[in-house]
């Protein structure tokens, strides 16, 4: 274990290197900081962060700079979650209020995202698998068409055409609507199949066509939603931090423009917890000079889906952390209100 004076040290470095661009040396920290001890000692504080990996020595400076392990340690042991300031956390809540439905959500979440955070943003869209039903719509549009719309708990919609075998009257799709909701309302999708099985013998015998076809109506839109979407922004902003990419940026907006990767990177949704990756952590090459910061967000207890940022390395990790888990906590709460 470090000691807490070399601890201080690393914190400080972490704390130059991302605000000044460059490598730090022993005689600017005792400068910069009250680490109530001499430069020579610093010196030796830093050889010992060396040695053990936590700092290195660019060839072309005398400084030193931190390496994933040294960011790792910042993170875990000594960056705290910077607040957001009342000014902050107002424009968050009227940019986002102002969301007409859940695209509209997320689009607003990316670019606001990308704006407070100067990196690149990626919000995932709420996962079905993870969502349930609030509401099953039938619309008559013909007699013998109707429309199918699937409200979630998230605000996410889902509209399909029905074209029936045979007409339908407005008392047996309103009986069709009735049953099908009493049964699927508040319930997981993935529970949606057995809750129906059976529903089509409930009926009489000439309207059990037009019910199965609406059932398998569905069911086909559970399936085909599946699929997980998500929406990125604030791309340009790398462009800002050329040097901070050792070889080209190419491989990092290459990686980016890869939906698969993003969607690992991610990771599962399982709770609202902080994610922080740290360059070679992440399993993509084209990302190992690139950190991510990623928190859950949902309608409830239980996280629907993830956003984070992706960025250098050489990260502002506190302000980062702060704002990536504030705009989970308004985005939640938008899904929960919606």
């Amino acid at each position: 274990m470090l000691s807490e004076r070399r601890l201080e040290v690393l914190r400080a470095i972490v704390q130059d290197y991302v605000g000044t661009e460059e490598p730090v040396g022993s005689k600017a920290l005792t400068e910069r900081h009250r680490l109530g001890v001499s430069p020579a000692t610093v010196r030796n504080d830093m050889a010992a962060l060396e040695d053990e990996g936590f700092i290195a020595q660019p060839h072309t400076s005398a400084g030193r700079i931190p390496t994933d392990k040294g960011y790792r340690l910042f993170v875990d042991k000594l960056a705290g979650v910077k607040p957001l300031s009342t000014p902050e956390r107002r424009a968050i809540h009227n940019f986002l209020d102002g969301a007409v439905d859940l695209d509209d959500v997320v689009g607003r979440t990316v670019r606001l995202l990308a704006q407070l955070t100067r990196q690149v943003a990626v919000v995932q869209y709420p996962s079905l698998t993870r969502s349930t039903v609030r509401h099953v719509e039938l619309l008559s549009l013909a007699p013998a068409r109707v429309m199918l719309v699937l409200i979630t708990d998230t605000g996410r919609v889902e509209q399909r055409m029905v074209d029936c075998p045979a007409p339908i009257g407005e008392t047996s799709l309103a009986d069709l609507r009735a049953r099908l909701n009493s049964r699927v309302v508040g319930r997981r999708f993935a529970d949606v199949p057995q809750l129906v099985q059976d529903l089509t013998e409930s009926f009489e015998q000439e309207d059990r066509g037009t019910v199965s076809t609406v059932l398998a109506t569905l069911l086909e839109t559970l399936v085909e939603e599946t699929e997980e979407r998500l929406m990125i922004g604030g791309t340009a902003n790398l462009t800002r931090f050329g040097h901070d990419f050792p070889l080209m940026i190419r491989p990092v907006l290459e990686a980016l423009e890869e939906q698969v990767v993003l969607l690992k990177l991610l990771g599962e949704a399982k709770d609202s917890g902080m994610t922080v990756r740290i360059g070679h952590e992440n399993a993509h090459e084209g990302l190992n000079s690139t950190s991510v910061v990623a928190v859950g967000y949902g309608s409830g207890d239980e996280a629907v889906a993830k956003l984070g940022v992706v960025g250098p390395t050489r990260m502002d990790y506190p302000g980062t952390m702060g704002a990536v888990r504030a705009v989970a906590r308004y985005v939640g709460q938008i899904l929960a209100e919606s």
